[in-house]
């Protein structure tokens, strides 16, 4: 008799043991569940406040990527372009567009996944092509070199920043125009591709002629896409951009 009830209290403790560490698991697990669910639906208002949707209503600005690119004439245009006006309001689509949808590895190490590739990007208000340390593969890349002649078709604007000059002279839509490029680059610039009126990089930090233009790249990126921000809206909205993007302490910074 003692035995059994000594076996029917080891038997109850453990039941009783389990129960709890069963009632203590499930509490724990639902705190955990509450707390990501918390955490995700934060993401994603943290996210969704920041997205500009696409609007097929609003200019759209290409931004040629490739194996190799300077990120910063890429994000430069997406900086400057991306900003809203003064009433919070989106006024550009801003896309990226590579060879494939793969991501690109930059000059810098970082990747960047496009949004579109050549075979179903969308109709393009400006192109702007930015360039790498070494553009031999990017100039005879025949498919990227036909996707920006097809793309000067319809586009109302060309950029081009730095090295990126040699993929509009391998293209030949310029030819005849003013072009300049990364400052040491020209001399050979005008060699590979004499029919583009070359200016002096040493001189020359950006150039417009027409619905081209260009620059030495890397941060003069900024005032290629400056430039062309205030001829599709105003000096106003240009001076705005630039407040928000602190320019003018960048020009002040030494002071």
């Amino acid at each position: 008799m003692r035995e059994s009830i000594k076996n029917f209290g080891i038997i109850t403790t453990l039941f009783f043991t389990i129960l709890l560490i069963g009632c203590n698991t499930k509490s724990s697990n639902q705190k955990l569940e509450t707390r990501d669910i918390s955490k995700a639906e934060v993401q994603t208002d943290t996210l969704t406040k920041h997205l500009k949707p696409f609007n097929p209503e609003l200019p759209t600005i290409g931004l040629l990527m490739f194996n190799g690119v300077l990120q910063g004439e890429v994000v430069a245009t997406s900086d400057v372009f991306g900003k809203p006006n003064r009433n919070m309001e989106q006024l550009f689509n801003v896309i990226t567009i590579a060879e494939t949808l793969n991501p690109i590895t930059t000059e810098e190490g970082m990747h960047f996944v496009p949004d579109h590739t050549f075979k179903d990007c969308p109709k393009l208000t400006a192109l702007f092509v930015p360039s790498g340390y070494d553009m031999y593969a990017q100039v005879r890349n025949e498919k990227m070199v036909d996707f920006i002649r097809r793309k000067n078709e319809e586009t109302k604007y060309v950029v081009s920043n730095c090295a990126g000059a040699q993929l509009i002279g391998a293209s030949g839509i310029a030819d005849g125009h003013k072009i300049v490029t990364y400052i040491g680059g020209g001399e050979q610039l005008q060699k590979d591709y004499p029919n583009l009126k070359v200016q002096n990089d040493s001189l020359v930090t950006f150039v417009e002629d027409g619905k081209f233009s260009s620059s030495n790249g890397n941060l003069t990126s900024y005032i290629s896409a400056l430039n062309l921000l205030e001829k599709m809206t105003s000096t106003e909205h240009r001076e705005f951009v630039e407040s928000y993007l602190y320019i003018d302490r960048l020009r002040n910074w030494k002071r």
